[in-house]
């Protein structure tokens, strides 16, 4: 086998190995309308069944081009648990570009970005509804072409 092939396959192993790690119990990305994310389009995610009683930290994920005109992003993230009703609204300011001009996201042409949400103490059989929506200026923001929610259980 040569050295390239070597390395390739020692990537592809460690991508493997940190991709199934056991804290993340629910990641899943939305992909945005080329057209641009308008500013009363939500996006909504259902995270149904919650299997242990535990605390879990939430984070927004986003994947952004270089089309996105703005250094900033404001968020509007809602969500309810479920059989409870707890209802809360929470605003995210998201830093995405520093004052030099660099992407503070890990990427070349397109960036990715993991934001801290929330701290939630969550039981066995709860659900999650979530919705995330644009408070900017602008009425179609373009560049932002997915939105993510990741929550990891707590150690």
């Amino acid at each position: 086998m040569t050295n390239r092939c070597r390395s390739l396959l020692l990537l592809v192993t460690v991508c493997l190995l940190t991709a199934c790690k056991q804290s993340t119990v629910y990641y899943h990305y939305e992909d945005i309308s080329e057209s641009g994310w308008e500013k009363n389009d939500r996006i909504t995610f259902n995270i149904a069944n919650i299997n242990a009683d535990a605390t879990y930290q939430e984070e927004l994920a986003m994947r952004i081009s270089n089309k996105y005109p703005f250094m900033r992003l404001t968020l509007i993230v809602e969500q309810t648990i479920y059989p409870s009703g707890v209802a809360t609204t929470d605003t995210l300011d998201c830093n995405l570009i520093d004052e030099r001009g660099n992407a503070t996201g890990q990427g070349v042409s397109q960036y990715q970005y993991l934001f801290p949400l929330k701290t939630l103490p969550l039981q066995r059989g709860d659900s999650l509804h979530l919705e995330v929506h644009h408070d900017m200026k602008r009425e179609i923001l373009p560049g932002i072409t997915s939105v993510g929610i990741r929550m990891k259980k707590e150690k």
